[in-house]
């Protein structure tokens, strides 16, 4: 009998879906998965960081094989959105921190805090596309909408902010 790791070492769905193993650490595997996006942001932000183009590029190659990735692997597992694929927080994490920075960590900090409390929470309409859709495109959804919310929640609190500061 396999174990997951050696699992997801055969199979190239899961190397990505599951965040190159961060999706088999627990408790908490999405909260893991998110940690390794923030940290593979700051590492490519700093190598892509002078081109422009290389972000939008980057995400827009990645989310169709985030889709795959996660629907072939949920598949595999026989759960639509298992614990352990964390692809969908990874591509989240890094849409967040493109509009976030550049940002002190403690902000930075704050973007990953609500980005994981609205990927938990799921309010409406997360939720729907999360229950309804049950294949890859909706896996990565899920976490578009709650990367969405992190940044309106973290704009207005920033707005705030300066408002009480000046």
């Amino acid at each position: 009998m396999q174990t997951r790791f050696q699992w997801m070492l055969i199979h190239p769905a899961a190397i990505v879906a599951q965040g190159v193993g961060s999706g088999l650490l627990h408790p908490a595997s999405g909260t893991w998965g998110t940690l390794v996006g923030w940290l593979v942001f700051v590492f490519l932000n700093q190598s892509l960081g002078a081109y422009v183009w290389a972000w939008p590029l980057l995400l827009a190659v990645t989310f169709p094989v985030g889709v795959w990735a996660c629907h072939v692997t949920g598949k595999e597992l026989g759960v639509h959105d298992d614990s352990s694929i964390v692809f969908d927080e990874m591509w989240a994490i890094w849409l967040v921190l493109l509009f976030v920075m550049p940002a002190p960590l403690w902000q930075q900090a704050i973007a990953f805090g609500l980005f994981r409390l609205f990927d938990i929470w799921k309010p409406y309409p997360i939720r729907l596309v999360d229950e309804k859709w049950t294949n890859g495109l909706g896996v990565m959804l899920d976490d578009v909408m709650a990367a969405f919310y992190a940044l309106l929640v973290f704009a207005v609190g920033k707005q705030a902010y300066i408002w009480m500061a000046s």
